[in-house]
């Protein structure tokens, strides 16, 4: 059995070789130091029959950098974050490395100490999915690269991607009064973040400029889970101007409408039409099929960390707000004549 070399020192005794020229080869660097490609190659074989695996934490040190990037997120039970987690991981998985995933459970106490805790564990970046209370814990004052994914803030300057939220809903909107609907009920989430403000400015201006009175429309709903969609849309049930369509700001909400819908008695679209915004693979096989306003989250991933390496590269970033695909499907209900 051969010997192994658990050090670059007794790998180095091996070979006879000086400890810094085999230290050079196995981090890539023998083309800079003019090291003979035979003495790369010779370092590269002899490593591999001595068993030699470097102390990867003391390269890190050495290097100042963890080859981890801190990912933080508001809750992992919703597919938009779950999916979106995915993404960012798949990306960073070609580049070489790993994800520290943190779930904050949408409260700015835990996303303030999970910061913390990944900037103690010397991350070389972050990815931030904020909650959207507050943003003077995620400045740029922390020196460490940084995106925010998915929400921002106005006040912030940190660099961000997301999707056009406005656009989103805008579209949705309008969809739904050109198929001729005029009682139209909104269903929103958690009120503070940018995404929500955005989808509920798109509701409102679409609603403005095709001409529907402010009495026909309604925003009503404090966070993004299907219990918030299922008690709202009782209570829309029980108004004395009772919606045509209801259009949910997120799939969760949406899934919340349906239970609702069901357990009432009603149909959709025979007696209520739905819209979601966000997209589900299951929306397809319902019955009938959902339409909905489908947010690019592979793309999103691919931004963030195409702008996060910029930022580690001391390059500029320009913030981005990519289109959202508006998806047609059954359950919406054409109330007169196109």
């Amino acid at each position: 059995m051969e010997k192994k070399a658990r050090t670059i020192k007794e790998l180095a005794d091996l070979l006879s070789m000086s400890p810094t020229t085999v230290s050079r080869v196995l981090n890539g660097q023998a083309e800079k130091y003019r090291i003979s490609q035979k003495t790369a190659l010779l370092v590269q074989e002899k490593a591999k029959t001595y068993q030699f695996e470097p102390n990867q934490i003391a390269r890190n040190l050495r290097l100042q950098k963890t080859n981890t990037i801190g990912l933080m997120i508001p809750d992992i039970s919703n597919p938009f974050f779950a999916n979106l987690a995915r993404a960012v991981e798949i990306e960073l998985r070609k580049k070489d490395k790993m994800i520290l995933l943190c779930d904050t459970n949408d409260e700015t106490t835990l996303e303030e100490k999970t910061l913390s805790l990944l900037l103690a564990r010397k991350v070389d970046g972050l990815l931030i999915a904020p909650i959207g209370e507050k943003w003077e814990h995620l400045s740029k004052d922390l020196k460490v690269p940084m995106v925010l994914i998915d929400r921002y803030f106005k006040e912030n300057t940190a660099p961000y991607v997301a999707t056009n939220n406005f656009e989103g809903a805008y579209r949705a909107t309008s969809y739904l009064i050109q198929k001729g609907h005029k009682q139209i009920a909104c269903i929103q989430g958690l009120t503070h973040t940018t995404s929500n403000k955005n989808r509920v400015l798109g509701f409102r201006e679409a609603s403005k400029d095709h001409n529907l009175p402010i009495s026909n429309i309604s925003v009503s709903g404090s966070d993004y889970s299907i219990e918030n969609g299922y008690t709202e849309t009782l209570k829309l049930l029980q108004s004395t101007q009772r919606p045509t369509a209801i259009f949910a700001l997120n799939n969760q909400i949406a899934i919340g409408v349906m239970k609702a819908l069901k357990q009432s008695g009603l149909k959709i679209p025979e007696d209520i039409s739905l819209v979601s915004f966000d997209e589900q693979p299951f929306f397809e096989l319902l019955s009938p099929p959902l339409t909905s306003i489908r947010q690019p989250m592979e793309e999103i991933g691919k931004e963030a960390v195409r702008m996060l390496f910029q930022i580690m590269e001391n390059k500029k970033v320009t913030s981005n707000l990519l289109a959202p695909e508006f998806i047609e499907r059954a359950s919406v209900k054409q109330l007169t004549n196109p």
